[in-house]
Formats: C-alpha cells, structure tokens, sequence
C-alpha cells in the first residue's frame, strides 16, 4: 500500500473523526474559557482517548482499500499508455492501448484486488510486472538493434516486443470474458500461463 494510501485510511477512519471531534471540542473549551492550565495537554488527550474508544470499520476500510487499488491500477496503465504511445511501434502502442481498455472494462467486476485467485493476480501482474517488463526490456536496447538484429528464432526484438504485447492482449480478454461467465478453471488456466509465460523479466527474450 503506498503512503498515499495508508494516509486517506487514517484520515477517513471513524478513530481519527471521532478524535478529531473530541479535540476540537476541548479547543472550544479552552477558547471559551471553560479550561485553562494544561490545555495543550488536554486537546491531545481527548483525541487520544476519541481513538481508543471508537471500534474500527473494517467493511468501509476493506471497500476504500478497494476502490485505492482500484485506482492505482488506472493511473499505471495510463502511464504505460503514455508510454508506449512515444516509444513504442504503432502496432504495440495500439495492443497496450487494448489491454488497458479491457483491464478498465473488468475492474469493476472485480470485488477484491488482493484476492489471492490466480485471475486476479494475473491482472494484478499484468499491470504491475509483466506489462512494463515487457516494454521496458525493449526500451532497454537501442533502436537499431531492437529493429533489425535477430534475438531469437529469427526474429528482432520489435517482433517479439509485437507478439508478446498480441499474447498478454489476448489473455486479458480472455480473462475478460471467462470473469463475466465466473468460468473459474478457464481462469485458473490463464493465470497460470501468465504466470509460466512471464515469470522472469527477460522472458520475451528467451
């Protein structure tokens, strides 16, 4: 989780409201006279005390957690279409703009982003591992190179840069469509692909 993350948590809890409310009250307190001595003290004690009495809500934790990762996955993928739209081939440049559709698409439908179900960590790597590894490997080479030099079976890294990005499309899709139709093996099946296929960061060079 990121700090950003962890700050809307505390500042949105019911413990920080709560000793939040009773702060500002033993400040109305002090303004109106009521306390003097030892104020400084007393605020930050009714805050403390506004914290320990009041119970958590983990469902409204758990849905903000959720709708934070959810988030966090739409602003990766739009900076991986950033990307890709200044440095990559048009025809992998398009096959990123794809996948980023068709991962927005399924969010939604999505309960838990931490579900540790291998669909959803194979769109959770997808977006965080396999997908920016894939890119920046073929970033990582110089134009020329990656153009016209063979790397494997023949083929440059801008082809195989191409038929990796048209593989994790097409999973995604699928992994799309087998979410709507709850095809849980499909899903499992897909996951472990993925998984197989993009294990190391130099697997579209291997």
């Amino acid at each position: 989780m990121t700090t950003k993350q962890r700050l809307l948590l505390f500042l949105y809890s019911n413990k920080n409201i709560v000793g939040c409310l009773l702060a500002l009250a033993g400040l109305a307190l002090y303004f109106t006279g009521i306390i003097d001595r030892f104020w400084y003290l007393i605020v930050p004690g009714l805050y403390a005390v506004g914290w320990l009495i009041t119970p958590g809500n983990p469902a409204f934790d758990l849905r903000l957690r959720q709708e934070m990762s959810a988030e966090e996955i739409r602003d990766r993928l739009n900076e991986l279409e950033r990307v890709a739209r200044k440095r990559l081939p048009k025809e992998s440049a398009a096959h990123v703009s794809s996948i980023k559709q068709t991962i927005e698409e399924i969010l939604p439908a999505i309960t838990n982003l931490d579900s540790p179900d291998q669909s959803i960590f194979a769109l959770r790597q997808t977006v965080m591992q396999y997908l920016p590894d894939t890119i920046q490997n073929y970033l990582a080479l110089p134009p020329a190179y990656a153009n016209v030099h063979p790397v494997k079976e023949g083929k440059t890294a801008k082809q195989l840069l191409e038929e990796q990005l048209r593989l994790l499309d097409e999973e995604m899709k699928a992994i799309a469509i087998d979410i709507n139709k709850a095809d849980t093996q499909r899903l499992l099946a897909h996951g472990r692909f993925l998984e197989e296929r993009f294990q190391t960061a130099e697997s579209w060079l291997t």
